[in-house]
């Protein structure tokens, strides 16, 4: 995606035909990139996101569809309290210029926030209500006084925070990723069918009332959902294989509490148009950013 030819050829390919049947929002280029060893894929990683948008200039295309990419939340060197939020140091050189790209295209930062990581890692310390939106006391932050009764508002602040020590207040915190897996390995506490549904539940009822995080009240979050079917074929523990809302034939893996948030799915010959319709409904009406990567 460095070379402007390739980037410009990749959208007239993957983006350009589905253009304006398809509502295609943002690209994301690469996930996670800033969160693994590789420094030299590091150093490609703005340059690509500036080809692609350069293409998608050139094309007409700048002011519908955005560029950024994904990160996780291991680029924090700090994250509590979340006024305290700070990159890992070694990754300022390349998150500054990434944050001065998306103030200058208004292009949003997003995470993969899961705070189901944060439980199973130490179960005995972290409320199990905390990160399911249940009733719970909460945590107060000790230098802003804000009061955060679940985990994700208080990951997204820290991003803030972090944004705001680079010298930034203009580039908006988007989740691109966040989910609960409804099975996981014996050492893969809370991995339920129960607490998933009251994650995705609750996270639903959350979008409704378009509130903002403490710390930016006024902005309402915007979340991609993860995952919408089962990845029955992928490795790695348990969990991964389980965080969709559908099983790989279309039948719902649990009830998120709300009837006609999960549509029903047929998966026949005759049925995949009104397949596609039923996702592409409920990806609206989830208010989500249709991300795609290469």
């Amino acid at each position: 995606m460095k070379d402007p030819l390739k980037a410009q050829a990749w959208i007239q390919q993957h983006v350009q035909p589905h253009l304006p049947q398809t509502k295609i929002t943002c690209i994301t280029v690469g996930n996670e990139i800033l969160g693994g060893n590789d420094t030299q894929l590091m150093s490609y990683l703005l340059p690509a996101m500036q080809s692609v948008y350069r293409a998608l200039v050139d094309l007409g295309l700048s002011k519908q569809v955005t560029v950024t990419t994904a990160h996780s939340l291991t680029i924090l060197g700090n994250s509590y309290p979340p006024s305290s939020g700070s990159f890992k140091q070694d990754l300022a050189q390349y998150i500054q210029p990434i944050l001065s790209f998306h103030a200058q295209v208004n292009s949003p930062f997003l995470i993969n926030a899961y705070p189901y990581f944060a439980y199973k890692d130490n179960p005995g310390e972290v409320p199990l209500e905390y990160v399911l939106f249940q009733p719970n006391s909460g945590m107060v932050d000790s230098v802003t006084n804000l009061h955060y009764d679940n985990m994700l508002d208080a990951q997204i602040d820290a991003v803030y925070a972090a944004i705001k020590a680079m010298g930034h207040t203009d580039v908006e915190v988007r989740i691109s990723e966040t989910g609960w897996p409804s099975k996981g390995d014996p050492n893969e506490a809370g991995a339920t069918p129960e607490n998933a549904g009251l994650y995705n539940g609750n996270l639903m009822r959350k979008l409704e009332e378009r509130k903002g995080t403490p710390a930016k009240p006024s902005v309402p979050i915007d979340i991609y959902v993860f995952a919408l079917f089962n990845e029955d074929l992928k490795p790695g523990p348990a969990s991964e294989r389980n965080y969709g809302l559908y099983y790989p034939d279309g039948t719902p893996v649990y009830d998120i509490g709300f009837k006609g948030y999960l549509p029903e799915l047929t998966f026949t010959a005759d049925s995949n148009k009104n397949n596609v319709l039923s996702i592409f409904n409920f990806l609206i009406f989830l208010t989500v950013y249709l991300l795609l990567s290469d």
